[in-house]
Order: C-alpha cells, then structure tokens, then sequence
C-alpha cells in the first residue's frame, strides 16, 4: 500500500519546506518536490503544516496508584494520543519491591500487547535495587528497554534510596543505558504533609504547599551530583520550577549534561488554581502546579537547550476517583489529563504565540526525545527509511478544548474551555492514516511496541 502527500510544508527540527512525500508500505521512500509517481493514495496537503509524529515520552497508562487504577488504558489512551498527534508513547513499567523487573515487565505487556491503537515502548521503574535486580538491567536493555526510572519520593512504596541509586546508575551505565529521575525530596514532604494533616489544612491548596520549590531543586541537584560521579546519562522527568533548573545549570558548569523533560502542564497552568475549594484536585500531580516566574523559566529553558523535551506525564483519573481524598488532599490520586492536548497546546501557546520556533516545537515534541531514548531516526523525523509517523496540521483553524469531546478516558478536563489556534487534521502512523477529520482509522493492536536504542543525541 502506498501513499502519497503532495504539497505539504514539511518541518522538521532542521528543515523546512514545501515538497511531496512518498509512503511505501510502513516507511517513507522518498521526499522532493513535484515527486513523478503515482500512489494508492493521495492527500493534497496544500496549506498544511507537516511535522514528525509527536512522541510523548512519560505516560501511565492503566497504573495502580493509591489503591485505584489511572483510567486510561493501553487502548484508550494511545487512540487518544493518535488524535492528539502522538504517535509514539513510552509507559512506565513499575516493579513491585520485593518482586523482580521480569515480573512486573510481564504483567505491562499483558496490558498493552493486542490492545494498543498507537505505537509504545517501556522504560522501567526500579523501585527495589538489589542483587538480583541487578543481575536483570543487562536483560532489559538487550530487550529494548534502555531507560530506568527511579523515585526519590513516594517512600515505602516506590522510592529508593541514594545506596541504590548509586548502585542503579553504576550498573545501567555499564551496559549503555539511561537512568531518569522523579526528583523531589520525599523526606521532607512526608514531613510537610504530616504537619499540614495534624494541623487540619486538608484542601488540595496543601498538596502544593506541601511540594515547595526547594524539594524539588535539592532533589534535582543532589541527582545530577550522583549521575556526575557514575558518569551515567541522566535525564530529569517533569522539572517544573526555577530553583530546580538551575541545578542543571550548574551541572553544565563542570561540562555535565543532564537531560530535562517539562511537561505542557507547567508551561501553561500556576498555583492560582489549586483554592480552598476541591475543585483544585483537578490539578493534584506531583510536582505540583508552580508560579507565573516558573513558568517564563521553562520557556527560556527551552530555547536555552536545558529543556530538551515536553511531556505530559499523563495520568488521568475519573472524578469519582479524584473524590477519594475529598476530605484530605494526601488520598487524592495524583495525575492529569493531557496526552490528547499536548501538541495543539504547544503549537497555539508557543508556536503561535512566539514563544518557540516551528523548528523548536518538532525538537521538543518528538525529535529530542527519539535521540534520547534511541529511536532515531526511525522516529522523531521525517527522512527517507524513518517510519511514515506524520502529523498534518491546519494552522489557521480555531478549536475550543473540551471533556464533551475529547477521547481521553476521563470525564474532566484540565483545559477545558480553552480556545487553540491550529488542528491536527491528519495523522499517519507507519504508513496508514491513524485519524482523519476526527475518526479513527485504525484499531485496538495496530500498535507495536518499539524495541530502543542507546542515546543518540
């Protein structure tokens, strides 16, 4: 089966023009311009902005968290990436302590192999390092999953200790892999939190009191000293605040480099939301929500190169969940609804905005993150023998964002209400057309799962 786009403005993050591309199969077999051939299919991409499929490298789908399940399966939530044009997730696989990596990989595959719509991989949440862990980082990567994340949060049921985190990240570099960080220091939330409950402060505004900025820059600071001295790759998930970024400026200083993820949450949303009233569980995450001076930094931060990457860190939860901890912010599951918004937020807020370049939102949306998490360049551009993985946008069409017709499986939404200047209007995932005019063209198991590399970048 072959396709063919005509006259697209095809970007890239280091091109930008107007020319055809050819689709043969699951690849793209050529590119240029008035291309002299004949397809199966042909769309006329005339005014239209084509880009890589978005890759969103932080997702939990159909995660145990706080006694529930986040509410998005492998299904359901990569269709409603695909609609979001994402074509590309990475899951996290969380091991159970006292349980080996294996089991907990098997029991992730057993959820999304059949049943995803887009294209995923794995990175792998080492909650439990020990010897026999150990022994199992050189399986994982041989399989394809290359990235191991670890928690300095979330004490007794997720997060390691810095013994361990040592000993992780001396054992992924041996074998070329990456370690990646929720950094905040959960010591000291614990404490916040505890303090706040005793004193009655149960509102979800005390969920973001209970996270200030310097839990998560000491955190930050004190995994980029540890990934200094083990000479690993390292990566940052969902930096959220100033303080924070600056401790990867400073690691620049002695020529360390640290990877940084933001997420579009923390671009576009502050603090002022989370009020007395429980309305601001909408936004309970973790990190939380941050301040108006955070969010200029993140957005320096990305023109600067600290930030190479935006995610969502998408774990949505049904309000009836959310209710849970109606009556005390700490049982309310922590997550947010935006695998489906990412791009056309990126696109209307920092494209159109002039907050970022074209050529930067394909960066930070896809190319950086299939460099860093070896992918490239089957994914993350557009060049011949790359998967057909595109995203035509409408540049000029105007959308409002609501929870009455997202695709996400959640019955709220972060944004809703919110009027966007730019519309996906078609999306390919290796070589077939995924979505057009907001259907679905493709079905449960089309995804594959996507065996990765080292970093590239």
């Amino acid at each position: 089966m072959s396709l063919l786009i005509r006259n697209a403005r095809v970007v890239t993050a280091d091109s930008d023009a107007v020319c055809d591309i050819l689709i043969d199969g699951e690849t793209i077999a050529a590119i240029g311009k008035n291309l002299p051939v004949q397809a199966d299919e042909v769309i006329d991409a005339t005014g239209k902005i084509v880009v890589p499929g978005g890759i969103d490298p932080h997702v939990h789908l159909d995660m145990p968290f706080m006694g529930t399940f986040s509410s998005d399966t492998h299904e359901t939530g990569t269709r409603a990436a695909l609609h979001g044009g994402t074509t590309t997730v990475i899951d996290f696989v969380l091991q159970k302590q006292g349980h080996s990596l294996r089991e907990a990989l098997t029991e992730w595959q057993g959820r999304a192999t059949g049943t995803a719509v887009g294209d995923y991989s794995f990175h792998m949440a080492v909650t439990d390092f020990n010897p026999t862990t150990k022994e199992e980082i050189k399986d994982m990567v041989a399989e394809g999953i290359t990235s191991f994340k670890t928690f300095m949060a979330y004490k007794g049921a997720l997060m390691i200790d810095d013994a361990q985190m040592v000993g992780l990240m001396q054992e992924v570099r041996k074998h070329g892999g990456l370690v990646t960080a929720h950094a905040t220091n959960g010591d000291m939330i614990d404490t916040l939190i505890a303090q706040h409950r005793a004193a009655g402060k149960l509102t979800p505004r005390y969920h973001y009191l209970s996270q200030p900025e310097v839990t998560e820059a000491e955190a930050s600071g004190r995994f980029s000293d540890i990934a200094n001295y083990t000479g690993v790759n390292a990566y940052i998930v969902h930096l959220t605040c100033e303080g924070a970024l600056n401790q990867v400026r400073r690691a620049t200083e002695r020529n360390q480099r640290v990877f940084v993820e933001t997420c579009i949450q923390y671009l576009l949303l502050d603090a002022s939301l989370y009020g007395e009233e429980f309305e601001g569980a909408k936004w309970v995450m973790s990190p939380p929500l941050r301040e108006k001076k955070d969010q200029e930094t993140l957005w320096a931060g990305i023109n600067q190169g600290l930030v190479q990457v935006v995610g969502t860190d998408h774990c949505p939860f049904m309000w009836e969940q959310k209710q849970m901890g109606k009556d005390d912010f700490s049982k309310i599951p922590n997550g947010h609804p935006a695998i489906e918004h990412r791009m056309e937020l990126l696109f209307s807020e920092g494209v159109n905005k002039g907050r970022i370049s074209l050529q930067k939102f394909v960066e930070v949306s896809s190319t950086n993150a299939a460099k860093i998490f070896g992918m490239f360049p089957r994914k993350g551009t557009i060049s011949v023998s790359a998967d057909a993985d595109l995203v035509l946008f409408d540049p000029e069409k105007k959308h409002t964002i609501s929870a009455a017709t997202h695709h996400m499986n959640v019955d709220y939404s972060g944004y809703e209400g919110w009027e966007l200047t730019g519309k996906i209007d078609t999306v390919v995932l290796r070589g077939k057309v995924a979505v057009q005019d907001g259907e679905t063209k493709v079905g449960r198991g089309y995804g594959q799962f996507i065996k990765r590399g080292p970093t590239i970048y």
